[in-house]
């Protein structure tokens, strides 16, 4: 099986920043697509940005221009980086991977960090 381990979150004041952390272990021949989502109380999990193995890349409309989103292939890990934090950013953020071995694709979430930003 295939674990997506999270790390970074935490409480931040307005303005701040935080860097997110994702690496994916296990038994597998690549991952492919890797990205965040988030999920704040009451509205529905949404895409953050996410990232291929060949270097395509994609931003919330919210996120764009303070959000960053990489990737270290060889240790299987993207990160996030969020700058200019806002309370609306306030949310679990998710990892998410698309991973495929010899046969099948798989897609996996990771466990989920919390993000709170304060005003």
């Amino acid at each position: 099986q295939v674990q997506l381990v999270e790390s970074g979150g935490g409480l931040v004041q307005a303005g701040g920043s935080l860097r997110l952390s994702c690496a994916a272990s296990g038994t597998f021949f690549s991952v492919n697509r890797m990205g965040w989502y988030r999920q704040a109380p009451g509205k529905q999990r949404e895409l953050v940005a996410s990232m291929t193995s060949a270097g395509t890349r994609n931003y919330a409309d919210s996120v764009k221009g303070r959000f960053t989103i990489s990737r270290d292939n060889a240790q299987n890990t993207v990160y996030l980086e969020m700058n200019s934090l806002r309370p609306e950013d306030t949310a679990v953020y998710y990892c998410n991977a698309d991973v495929v071995d010899s046969i099948h694709g798989y897609n996996y979430w990771g466990q989920g960090t919390q993000v709170t930003v304060s005003s």
